[in-house]
């Protein structure tokens, strides 16, 4: 498993102790840089994994997109590139690549079809990252076509759940909107400003129903397709996003669009028939997800106020 401690990677971890899984490869970031060629060869050779999970990714909203380009891409490049050559070099047959909705076009039909990718231009504020997660996606295609392996490439919608990152700088749409409003709430504002025009829509998906997905994947006696679409099967726009995690929190004032900001793009639905097909479909209400993880955010502030402070 690469990148266990993650909102993906942890959510895996779960499901697979959840499903009797015991024989788990853990390793943290510290013991491990995945950007380091030979200490991911090193490491695959000591514990030779017989399927690897490659949830590990330098991931991020818009904001973080664009501020960093250059490390989105490249990190991502890298991380790929090594655990995926390198788990083949040591014999790992399969392998299961959790890639991004993003890879699609910016002006995709609705909803969105794996066989989309590569069919139009990509959304500017995350290009880096997606055209990282696409050769990704390409790559695992090539060892597929070359070496006869069974790599599989998961696209995900957009993801929430327990462990998410509310930091301001790189969090996603619904961790940073709960942390918007909670501090709002806590402070007695009379607004809250929310990014762009509201209209877009998005869909969003438990992060544990994708673990699910993702089980149900590896699994199975045979995948009759290398990338697979996991989502909620449903979009809000995100002005109704904002709404609903306004009642959630208990916030009571204004709602701001802010429409110099950027939007992104206009609509990201994914079409999921093919997980349909092998017999999955989300549990989680939006509304229950939202509120499962504004629990686990009051939980991550309260912890942290209660650790002593450091002494100098």
């Amino acid at each position: 498993m690469a990148g266990h401690g993650g909102l993906v990677g942890s959510a895996l971890v779960r499901r697979l102790e959840k499903g009797g899984y015991t024989d788990l490869l853990l390793t943290d970031r510290q013991d491990l840089d995945l950007a380091d060629g030979s200490a991911v060869r090193a490491w695959l050779g000591r514990h030779r994994p017989e399927v690897i999970l490659l949830a590990a990714a330098r991931v991020g909203g818009i904001l973080a997109n664009s501020r960093y380009p250059a490390d989105f891409i490249a990190e991502n490049l890298a991380i790929e590139l090594n655990v995926i050559r390198m788990g083949h070099a040591l014999g790992v047959r399969s392998l299961l690549f959790m890639g991004s909705s993003c890879v699609y076009p910016r002006l995709a039909p609705q909803p969105i079809k794996e066989e989309h990718l590569l069919t139009g231009s990509l959304e500017p504020t995350n290009e880096p990252y997606a055209i990282a997660k696409i050769a990704g996606i390409k790559l695992c295609q090539a060892f597929n076509r070359q070496h006869g392996t069974r790599y599989l490439s998961v696209m995900p919608t957009n993801l929430y759940g327990p462990g998410d990152d509310f930091d301001l700088e790189t969090s996603h749409v619904v961790p940073a909107l709960l942390r918007k409003f909670h501090e709002a709430k806590a402070e007695g504002r009379d607004e809250v400003v929310v990014w762009g025009s509201g209209r877009p829509r998005r869909e969003f998906l438990h992060v544990d129903d994708l673990a699910d997905a993702c089980v149900v994947l590896m699994e199975a006696d045979t995948v009759p397709w290398e990338i697979v679409n996991v989502g909620y099967g449903e979009d809000v726009n995100i002005a109704e996003l904002a709404q609903l995690i306004g009642e959630v929190v208990g916030y009571k004032g204004r709602i701001v669009q802010d429409e110099n900001l950027p939007d992104g793009t206009p609509q990201k639905l994914l079409d999921v028939t093919r997980m349909r097909q092998l017999g999955w479909q989300p549990r989680t209400s939006l509304r229950a997800g939202i509120e499962q993880t504004y629990r686990d955010y009051v939980l991550q502030r309260s912890s942290r106020s209660e650790q002593p402070a450091a002494r100098c």
